[in-house]
């Protein structure tokens, strides 16, 4: 009798920890789910929080965020994660070029911030809300060196030819990206010196025009000096030397609202972690480092050809065959190899797909095998895998998590998440917010210990990370690499 009563009391104690468990998620989710109100009179940082990321804008260039040999990189984009994993959720960038365009998204709530170098100024202040500075900098005017410059005999001569005051811009044509501030900076000059400055807008981005410049296009542009600098690393024929401003502020924006929490949650991290090593590190990275001249020159940057690893056609040709976005089946292949072709894991997991060495035998390859054969292979794998998922999973982004998470530890463990979900009221054909629920918490007893589990304890949480890793990586290279 002892032993009844004592079974009983343990099965109720494992339901009421479930329960517990299920019902701080669905209060989650109850809140989510209801409808939002109107962006003016909620507090954004409170939103931000409650669904767990930050929407951020920033612009695609060699310095604030792009693709190197499949890892996402940038300034802007480095500082923007540091700051969501303080906050402790995950970041969603969007990217705009036209800064007239991204401001208007701010203002609708499309996007939380803007993340670029945006230079502080009163009327933007009086639209917009601004965190303390993220660098100070000022405006320079981008040259052409002279002809033959390197064979002249002293710097003077090359100085000589060379514009160094704000009266040698009379009569000048200078390109500037339209919609920057650099025409503004240039309309204020020309009423300084009394002359004509012709200011051409141009609709290409600030470093295609300093490109034009090292390439003779044109003449003359403007820049912020730390991105003039970076550039002259790489055009060693262009010249920066000459201010055509103060030192000014550079920051990211905020839409103005009654309580801006935001703002000051912002700068209290800035504060914390704009004076710790961490930050120096990621400035002298950017900044500081000889690498820009190397990554200009690769092939394998996203602002360049464009290329993930050498192995893209391959993994173009195979996820054409899975009926996969080749950008996702790269992403897999980066998180388990960084695309490296002999990786040996603790478990055995072999190569670019760390494949198994039951799978690599149940599709007739070994470790000899070919870089190409590890990838055809590893997509027959992901069919496989899919084949074991039920069809009633119909959405195709949702069932793509599901494979995932079977590719990481097996379609056993995944569809005990699936019973767990059904069992607990929740959506089974749903991974985001529904099933992943139940594979995170899989590594409790009160979850693995379930009569409906039958493959019994998972490192659930790293599964989870898996997947959103993956996605994650897979959305940059859907906003920088050309599918």
């Amino acid at each position: 009798m002892r032993l009844k009563i004592s079974s009983i009391l343990f099965l109720f104690l494992q339901v009421l920890i479930v329960s517990s468990f299920y019902s701080c998620e669905e209060s989650k989710r109850e809140k989510q789910s209801k409808q939002q109100p109107d962006l003016s009179s909620q507090e954004v940082l409170e939103r931000i929080i409650r669904n767990g990321k930050l929407v951020a804008l920033t612009d695609y260039n060699s310095v604030n965020y792009y693709i190197y040999r499949g890892e996402p990189m940038g300034f802007q984009y480095e500082l923007l994660k540091k700051f969501t994993e303080y906050l402790g959720i995950r970041l969603e960038l969007r990217i705009e070029e036209n800064l007239e365009k991204g401001f208007k998204l701010l203002e609708d709530g499309e996007v939380d911030l803007i993340a670029m170098g945006l230079t502080v100024t009163g009327k933007r202040r009086s639209q917009f809300d601004f965190t303390d500075p993220i660098i100070i900098t000022r405006q320079v005017l981008v040259q052409k060196m002279p002809e033959n410059w390197q064979q002249m005999a002293t710097r003077d001569q090359i100085e000589n030819q060379l514009l160094r005051t704000s009266l040698d811009l009379a009569g000048k044509t200078i390109h500037v990206e339209a919609g920057s501030i650099f025409r503004k900076r240039l309309e204020t000059l020309m009423d300084e010196i009394a002359d004509t400055i012709y200011v051409v807008e141009d609709h290409r981005e600030v470093e295609d025009l300093i490109r034009a410049v090292a390439n003779g296009e044109i003449e003359f542009t403007v820049a912020d000096e730390h991105i003039a600098l970076i550039n002259e690393r790489i055009y060693p024929d262009i010249d920066v030397k000459m201010p055509v401003s103060f030192p000014q502020k550079l920051a990211w924006a905020v839409k103005k609202t009654p309580q801006q929490q935001l703002l000051s949650e912002i700068n209290l991290w800035l504060d914390k972690f704009g004076n710790s090593f961490e930050a120096r590190v990621i400035y002298n990275k950017y900044f500081q480092s000889n690498r820009v001249r190397y990554l200009a020159k690769s092939e394998y940057t996203s602002f360049n050809e464009g290329r993930l690893s050498d192995f893209d056609p391959t993994i173009k040709e195979v996820a054409k065959n899975i009926d996969w976005d080749w950008r996702l089946l790269a992403s897999l292949i980066y998180q388990e190899s960084e695309f490296k072709t002999n990786v040996v894991s603790w478990a055995g997991a072999f190569g670019l797909m760390q494949l198994m060495p039951v799978v690599m035998e149940q599709f007739g390859i070994d470790s000899t095998a070919s870089a190409e054969e590890q990838i055809m292979v590893g997509g027959k794998y992901i069919q496989y895998l899919d084949r074991q998922i039920p069809e009633t999973i119909t959405d195709s982004a949702e069932r793509i998590k599901f494979v995932l998470a079977a590719y990481n530890c097996g379609v056993g463990h995944v569809l005990d998440a699936r019973r767990l979900a059904k069992k607990y009221n929740r959506n089974p054909n749903i991974w985001t917010g529904e099933t992943d629920f139940f594979m995170r918490n899989k590594s409790k007893p009160a979850f693995y210990h379930d009569s409906v589990v039958y493959y019994g304890y998972a490192r659930g949480e790293e599964t989870y990370a898996f997947v959103e890793q993956i996605m994650d990586r897979y959305d940059h290279y859907r906003n920088l690499i050309v599918e």
